[in-house]
């Protein structure tokens, strides 16, 4: 996918994210900046002054989407959709110049933002990205920190909404956000991504012995962890969403679909089904996005029309929470 070199762009892989055994291992966040609600961090929560950077193509950035949605602030902090360029340059605009918040650049890569906050910078370009139009440099682009900040830091500025990590739930909350973490997001990476076959069975072993697991959790409650949406179902449902369209193909995943869990698929569907969440689950253009020319599934660029998801069909989890 490229990256900058002393903010100088190369589309050639030179920081690999494969390790010497095969496997593949996503390398750390380096933006990581806080915005607060009173401004101590030196990022004070206000509207309008953030800009959001993401891609209906990549499950980390959807979690930022599914946050903001969920929170109400879409009129709090402004939206940009990117994509991969197929001729190279990383994350771009799709041909359409962009003008960056803040400042008098126009830009058609993400990757011109990151060198306009750090000239020098060395490292991977990666959506979520947190954009400061006041400081005109980017916050965070870290998808756990930022959804944790869309959660609580803008309050006083959009409408009374649940909180996603209660005081009370967030030991658990954590727990089952490094079980999801290691057993779900990076094993599906890891069966994608690996370049060697034992890297692949490993990753593949460990994603379904946490989907039997998951599996009987929720079996006996309504979400993860317990009988209200936390953080971690929003961390859980964007490969959950694209698995039997993109994962269980595209990416090796091919032992069971979500369909075939019957609290797994039921799940989905409730989650899918919560309001605001539909909104920001465009599963077409996600397909579009990862299957195209210049996406993370080698193909010749034809997007698969299946299958069949049917999110809309009653889910009867309702009775779990009266349980």
């Amino acid at each position: 996918m490229g990256q900058l070199i002393d903010g100088v762009w190369s589309d050639e892989d030179i920081i690999s994210e494969i390790q010497a055994d095969g496997s593949y291992l996503k390398k750390p966040s380096v933006f990581r900046n806080s915005i607060t609600a009173d401004g101590a961090s030196g990022f004070k929560a206000e509207p309008g002054r953030y800009h959001l950077y993401s891609s209906s193509g990549c499950p980390w950035a959807h979690r930022t989407e599914l946050f903001r949605a969920i929170k109400k602030l879409d009129d709090v902090i402004a939206h940009h959709e990117t994509a991969q360029n197929p001729a190279g340059g990383g994350w771009w605009f799709e041909g359409v110049d962009h003008s960056v918040p803040g400042t008098d650049s126009v830009v058609t890569h993400l990757h011109e933002i990151y060198a306009l906050a750090d000239p020098g910078y060395t490292g991977k370009v990666s959506v979520p990205t947190l954009w400061d139009a006041k400081e005109k440099t980017i916050v965070n682009n870290e998808s756990s920190e930022i959804i944790r900040m869309f959660n609580s830091e803008f309050a006083e500025f959009a409408p009374n909404t649940p909180d996603l990590c209660p005081p009370e739930l967030l030991g658990k909350i954590d727990e089952m956000n490094q079980l999801i973490l290691d057993g779900v997001n990076d094993a599906v990476n890891g069966c994608g991504r690996s370049k060697s076959q034992q890297a692949y069975e490993d990753s593949f072993e460990n994603l379904f012995a946490t989907f039997d697991k998951l599996e009987t959790v929720l079996g006996g409650q309504r979400y993860l962890c317990g009988n209200q949406i936390t953080e971690s179902d929003l961390r859980l449902y964007p490969t959950f969403l694209r698995f039997d369209s993109i994962y269980y193909l595209g990416y090796k995943c091919n032992k069971r679909r979500i369909e075939d869990y019957p609290n797994l698929s039921g799940y989905l569907r409730d989650l899918y089904q919560t309001p605001g969440i539909s909104d920001v689950s465009d599963i077409e253009l996600m397909k579009k996005r990862i299957y195209s020319f210049g996406g993370p599934i080698a193909t010749n660029g034809i997007v698969p029309k299946g299958p069949e998801l049917g999110l809309d069909r009653p889910h009867g989890r309702e009775k779990l929470a009266a349980t």
